[in-house]
């Protein structure tokens, strides 16, 4: 028995080799388990569940799939795929979650998320997050042509990386005060996460036991999971 972790693949036309990478690790690793879980983030950039790229029909094709080999897989928005809805979900056969969500693995219990909403010091991602979560926002870029927004959504990612080249690292991580939060007001054990891009399992000391934060790599140059079985869970990474 195990279930696995993923996030932070950011899947895009321009590295092929990720996307491969992910194909086989669906084939070699997810269909193997008893359940998948991709924390947010699978891809670079997503302006609508109308965007006809070939790269999403395919990705969709192989999670579906997965499905179809009753292996389930839930998905966490990231602050690169927010938009991902309904419709897609429908046609990879992935299940939508809340940006929390509280899980029973193994007589764990397990906190998921993104990651982003733990890294309160970065401000102005903060207030930039909650503009583009709103729902009437995203009901206007929805409604805008589909060029419209791919012109949009290149802007927003170069205006981004601009403005992260001046951040601190520490900015960029998440804030100890959030961190001990989540795991007050969900009462867990584990927390595991993506987004910061820093893989560890972090031992965190809160009252009178101790508590962890795992957290997922990127899919850069190399593959990164999580896997938990009744026994253990390890962070684990992989060549594509």
């Amino acid at each position: 028995m195990r279930t696995l972790f993923i996030a932070d693949l950011h899947l895009s036309v321009q590295e092929p080799a990720i996307t491969a990478g992910f194909l086989r690790f669906l084939q070699r690793e997810a269909i193997h388990a008893n359940a998948l879980y991709i924390l947010g983030d699978l891809f670079e950039a997503w302006i609508g569940d109308d965007d006809p790229l070939p790269l999403y029909r395919q990705v969709a094709s192989a999670l579906k799939d997965l499905h179809h080999r009753g292996i389930p897989c839930y998905f966490i928005h990231g602050n690169r795929d927010f938009l991902v809805g309904k419709r897609f979900a429908a046609e990879s056969g992935m299940m939508l979650l809340p940006e929390e969500q509280t899980l029973e693995l193994y007589g764990r219990k397990i906190l998921i998320l993104h990651g982003d909403t733990l890294c309160t010091d970065d401000a102005d991602y903060q207030h930039f997050r909650r503009r583009v979560h709103n729902p009437i926002i995203q009901w206007l870029f929805l409604s805008l042509p589909l060029s419209w927004r791919l012109r949009i959504a290149a802007s927003m990612r170069k205006n981004s990386q601009q403005n992260n080249k001046d951040k601190s690292e520490a900015i960029m991580d998440v804030n100890n005060a959030a961190v001990i939060d989540a795991f007050q007001r969900n009462g867990v054990e584990w927390m595991i996460h993506g987004h910061t891009h820093r893989p560890a399992i972090h031992p965190l000391k809160l009252a009178d036991k101790t508590v962890h934060r795992a957290v997922l790599g990127a899919w850069h140059v190399e593959g990164s999971m999580i896997c938990v079985t009744p026994e253990a869970i390890e962070l684990i990474e992989f060549p594509f």
